[in-house]
């Protein structure tokens, strides 16, 4: 959501309906191979059902698995969102930068990727967090970020032998954007905390060629899980504050191979 958020403000106006893949939930704990196929049909599916002009995969694990599959079969733009570790080596002045991701991000070879063609002068501190993400789920349902919790992922970046030089944090995972904050509060203080959300909504209207506000009518959209959620009142709450009501149940029914 904090992507929806950034879309809105740089494209208001927009229709900007989100589907989530809560079924599989979480994306980091499943086989590559599986989910890959399983993106590529379900983003299949909603461009053709949806009618959309462009596709903004708000997803790290899904961006960095499945961006180039979904870019050859996609009939329109498909914008990912990978982590800023290129925006981490240009803020640096230690050239020491972090990445806090899930433990499946950090492990891919696209991370390594990213780091060899971006930021090659620089020491990586990767971290794969287990629990921020459901952290973040309850924030966004309302509740508090427990600092104990917060403060032990962060000991993964931070308690390194090189933890004390980090000056920039890329983050890696979308959900992150509701906990920077906490990340804040218990970090040093000369640290950068950087969120791609405003980038990739950057990105999006400059592949639909549109500039802000280029819509008359208020921005508008759809919500869709493919699981009912958990939670659900504090999550609609969540949702209310970035333009949808009650989420919907999204009916797909996943070819061969593809568990639904």
């Amino acid at each position: 959501m904090g992507i929806v958020g950034a879309l809105r403000t740089e494209l208001p106006g927009a229709v900007i309906d989100y589907l989530a893949d809560t079924a599989v939930y979480p994306y980091g704990e499943q086989d590559d191979g599986f989910l890959t196929a399983r993106i590529v049909s379900l983003i299949q599916d909603a461009v053709i059902r949806l009618d959309s002009d462009v596709v903004v995969v708000a997803c790290n694990t899904a961006s960095t698995l499945a961006l180039e599959a979904l870019r050859d079969v996609c009939p329109v733009p498909v914008v990912g969102c990978v982590p800023p570790i290129r925006w981490a080596a240009r803020v640096s002045r230690t050239r020491v930068i972090g990445l806090l991701a899930t433990k499946a991000t950090v492990g891919r070879p696209y991370v390594a990727s990213l780091q060899a063609q971006f930021a090659p002068d620089c020491t990586l501190i990767a971290h794969g967090a287990r629990h921020l993400a459901d952290c973040a789920e309850g924030v966004f349902r309302g509740r508090k970020a427990d600092p104990a919790l917060i403060r032990r992922e962060l000991s993964g970046l931070f308690g390194h032998p090189d933890g004390g030089k980090i000056d920039a944090v890329a983050l890696g995972c979308t959900h992150y954007t509701f906990l920077i904050d906490a990340f804040r509060e218990v970090s040093p203080v000369d640290v950068v905390w950087l969120d791609p959300a405003v980038a990739v909504a950057r990105q999006t209207a400059a592949v639909l060629g549109c500039a802000p506000a280029i819509w008359a009518t208020e921005g508008s959209g759809r919500v869709w899980f493919t699981a009912p959620p958990h939670e659900a009142a504090g999550l609609e709450s969540g949702l209310r504050g970035f333009g949808y009501a009650a989420p919907e149940l999204w009916q797909f029914p996943f070819p061969a191979g593809v568990p639904a």
